[in-house]
């Protein structure tokens, strides 16, 4: 398993996506060990000469006035660390807490929190003993960086807390801990304010969403062309010459996939002569890669902001080369929550079109002719009547998780934290509405596939075919109906997982 090298000069998403789904180890390099004792070196001054800086020798929020005494401010981070730990509600994934943790670790080793090395190696002490702290999905509200979530891991440091078991239930940190090898560690002055004031848990969800994303938006393209096979389509509108004359770089990718997919099929060539056959198709069909399209320049704009994000320094206050330490406003989470929202919208429309294909395919008025439903004996059977309700009623669900987040902002700690990003929420939605975008095209590959089988016997383009060979023995043929809930399951396994994309990729070459 590779290592991911933790450096002054950050991360790549690649290596948050290694620890959070594959488990890789983390090592700090050397220079990441030295550049955080430079910075340690200036908060042990500030100590010494008794300057009031926020949170080294001062409360927090609202009590930033407040001094405190040197011999409490041990006290002071521990303390912090405690009463920060607030969330309520069901844990968050193991992926999210991982790669909070990972990116928290990235931050500190920047040299500019002022942290002892023992800190960060603490952290990546815990990700390589696989112990995931118990985050609770409520307590942040993006600002002031994710506190609550952040806390919650700062506590599993301190030996306290709890961690997710390996039977997914709550336990106590500190025997996990234990059995790891791990001590806890005692927290000098900043250290707690450095392990929690940062944008790590919805920077995190936005890397994985991101994954994710760029990974359904391509199948999204599958599904589209399969879908205007079987309703006997048109490829013409996907020339990527009409798409040069618009240069969406999305669009023209999501085009020149669409195009691809569907040639060499013997259903596509069947009508091409028939001038009274889809002059122009519906929507749906000829404007599939202008929304998908536009869904994966948003998700561009949303990659370019987490891989700035990924390479900052995001705490406060920050320690500075020449010895300032001066207060910043870089834990607010506003680029991340916009970023989150945007995508969560594009992602819904493509789910949202998608569901159309889909009404269009079962509707024996429109499907140029193939059976209700796509039962060959509508009537004592439903064929996929049901799957396309499911279908109507997660766009639905979508379209209320596609409102905003970030627009939202309640304020905190006495009206000192006034405005917040909602970050965390943006992120939380973003996941949740790129789940339910894989369970639509899970309802659109299949009744694409079976709209195909129904052509028969006209061959079908190689991606049909090797979509059939995939969905075939999961649902078998059109015919008498069956238990749906477990066949959607697995189809829907189909599209978020690597096998089908790769199949259809050694019939047609790889697809953008």
């Amino acid at each position: 398993m590779n290592t991911v090298h933790i450096k002054p000069s950050g991360l790549d998403a690649a290596d948050v996506v290694a620890v959070a789904r594959a488990g890789a180890e983390v090592a700090i390099d050397d220079d990441a060990v030295e550049a955080m004792r430079r910075s340690r070196t200036i908060v042990d001054r500030i100590d010494r000469d008794q300057r009031p800086v926020y949170g080294v020798s001062t409360g927090f929020g609202a009590l930033a006035g407040t001094f405190i005494a040197p011999e409490r401010r041990a006290e002071l981070q521990h303390a912090l660390i405690r009463s920060h730990a607030a969330g309520v509600g069901e844990p968050m994934p193991a992926e999210v807490v991982r790669a909070m943790m990972l990116l928290r670790l990235r931050s500190l080793a920047m040299g500019h929190s002022g942290v002892r090395p023992e800190v960060a190696a603490a952290l990546a002490a815990l990700l390589n003993a696989r112990i995931t702290p118990w985050v609770p999905r409520f307590g942040s509200l993006g600002a002031s960086g994710d506190l609550a979530p952040l806390a919650h891991c700062a506590m599993v440091l301190l030996g306290e807390g709890w961690i997710v078991a390996p039977d997914g239930n709550r336990a106590e940190a500190a025997p996990a801990l234990e059995a790891a090898g791990i001590a806890p560690i005692e927290l000098s002055s900043k250290e707690g304010l450095s392990l929690i004031n940062g944008t790590d848990g919805m920077l995190g969800m936005l890397v994985l969403a991101l994954a994710d994303a760029g990974h359904l938006l391509t199948m999204a393209d599958v599904c589209a062309a399969l879908t205007i096979e079987a309703m006997l389509g048109s490829d013409r509108p996907f020339q990527a010459e009409l798409h040069r004359i618009r240069p969406h770089p999305g669009q023209a990718a999501s085009a020149a996939n669409i195009h691809r997919l569907l040639q060499d099929s013997e259903v596509m060539d069947s009508h091409r002569g028939d001038m009274l056959h889809a002059v122009q198709d519906a929507y749906s069909m000829r404007c599939a890669p202008q929304v998908a399209g536009a869904a994966r320049d948003a998700a561009a704009f949303a990659e370019a902001v987490a891989e700035r994000e990924i390479r900052s320094v995001v705490d406060n206050p920050v320690v500075l080369p020449d010895g300032r330490v001066e207060s910043t406003g870089n834990f607010h989470g506003a680029p991340l929550g916009y970023a989150a929202d945007f995508l969560a919208i594009a992602a819904a429309d493509v789910g949202s079109i998608c569901e159309r294909r889909v009404d269009r395919l079962l509707d024996v008025t429109r499907s140029r002719g193939l059976p209700a439903f796509l039962s060959p004996d509508p009537g004592v059977n439903s064929g996929l009547m049901i799957a396309q309700y499911t279908a109507a009623g997660i766009v639905a669900e979508n379209r209320r998780l596609a409102a905003p987040a970030s627009v939202d902002s309640v304020p905190t700690s006495g009206m000192q934290e006034d405005h917040v990003s909602m970050g965390w929420a943006a992120g939380c939605k973003l996941r949740e509405v790129l789940d339910n975008l894989g369970d639509l095209l899970a309802v659109e590959l299949l009744s694409a596939v079976q709209g195909l089988q129904l052509r028969q016997p006209l061959i079908p383009s190689p991606a049909a075919r090797a979509a059939i060979g995939a969905v075939g023995p999961i649902a078998g043929k059109p015919g008498p109906d069956q238990f749906m809930a477990p066949v959607m399951e697995q189809v829907k396994a189909l599209v978020t997982g690597p096998g089908l994309k790769s199949d259809i990729e050694g019939a047609t070459g790889s697809l953008r």
